[in-house]
């Protein structure tokens, strides 16, 4: 949840995540902080060679996360979560990543670890994911899969 709200605040976004807006708000951060700007070897240089690196980074995780990117992946998403098994889950802080057997990755952002815990112990972990964390959590895709 950190990522997501330091991101944001990079991005000036409050609230809801809109793709435009998104866009727009990369164009110009890359504009300022582009290195091509700064002489080579200037403190500037570097200082701009990490935050463009930031922005990048920020933007790509943005648009994965944004409404329109679910609405676009619906179908994808919903095929994977209903006939790919889970093959690996994996929590840090409140960031629970679920791994299908199909090779897809999805990251869930603000799940307790107590909720991972039932997963972990849940004998039909894809039945209890779909009741309890499926469309309940934001999410975004981490890693695509093998098979393509």
């Amino acid at each position: 949840m950190k990522r997501i709200n330091d991101y944001k605040k990079l991005f000036k976004i409050e609230g809801k995540i809109e793709l435009k807006e998104i866009k727009s708000t990369y164009r110009n951060l890359v504009k300022e902080w582009h290195p091509d700007k700064f002489q080579a070897g200037d403190d500037k240089a570097i200082e701009a060679e990490m935050k463009s690196r930031e922005i990048i980074e920020a933007y790509h995780f943005l648009i994965s996360i944004a409404p329109e990117t679910h609405e676009l992946n619906k179908e994808e998403y919903q095929e994977t979560i209903d006939k790919a098994g889970i093959s690996d889950i994996q929590h840090k802080g409140l960031v629970l990543e679920i791994t299908f057997l199909d090779g897809t990755s999805f990251e869930c952002f603000g799940v307790p670890k107590n909720l991972y815990i039932k997963l972990l112990n849940s004998d039909k972990q894809v039945r209890f994911a779909k009741r309890k964390i499926f469309n309940t959590y934001l999410f975004r895709k981490a890693k695509k899969s093998i098979a393509a």
